[in-house]
Parts: C-alpha cells; sequence; structure tokens
C-alpha cells in the first residue's frame, strides 16, 4: 500500500479529517496529478471556515501549471481569507507569493 492509499484508508474511517484531506492533495500533487489535486484543494477552499494553506498550495500547483491568471485570483482569495481567519503570516506569505510572480503570464 503507498502513502497515498494509507490516506485514502484513513479518510474512509474520517471523511471530514482537514489534515488527512490536505494531506491527500499534497500526495496526488507529488504523483503528478494535477487535476485532482487542485479539485482536493478546492473542496478545502470552500470549508467552512476555509483552509487557509490550501489556497497556496494550490496557487503554487496552478503557477507549476502554467495557470497564472487562475493562481493570481486564488491567491488573492486566499489573502483575503487568512485576513478574515486573523492569519497574518499566511496572508504574508501568499502576499510575497503573488508579488513575485510580476508579470508572469500576462500578455
Amino acid at each position: 500500500m503507498n502513502r497515498r492509499q494509507k490516506i485514502e484508508a484513513m479518510l474512509e474511517d474520517d471523511p471530514s479529517d482537514i489534515f488527512l484531506r490536505y494531506s491527500l492533495a499534497m500526495e496526488l500533487r507529488t504523483e503528478g496529478d494535477h487535476e485532482r489535486s487542485l479539485s482536493q484543494l478546492d473542496e478545502l477552499m470552500k470549508e467552512q471556515p476555509a483552509c487557509v494553506p490550501a489556497f497556496f498550495m494550490a496557487g503554487q500547483q496552478l503557477v507549476d501549471l502554467d495557470r497564472i491568471d487562475e493562481a493570481r485570483t486564488t491567491l488573492r482569495t486566499g489573502i483575503e481569507e487568512a485576513r478574515n481567519q486573523g492569519d497574518a503570516h499566511a496572508a504574508a506569505e501568499m502576499s510575497d507569493f503573488l508579488t513575485s510572480l510580476g508579470d508572469l503570464g500576462e500578455l
């Protein structure tokens, strides 16, 4: 049983576990299954309260996939969510990453 399969097995026992769901998204990214990974992260971003790290990881993955405009949108939303949750550190990290994109992907 590989790492992803172990996480999936644990999720069968507790499908609402945010940490396991985030771990599954990261494992899918590592395996190169970007669409499933981004789908998992999207679900985490829609949680109440939203999983702030999911915005940053989705933004980074979207940049890796050269989906820069989507990354910018995701990061901006994540910054707002982080601020709403009082997570200044995460907001600053995402702001720095967003700034680092500069003109990347723009026509």
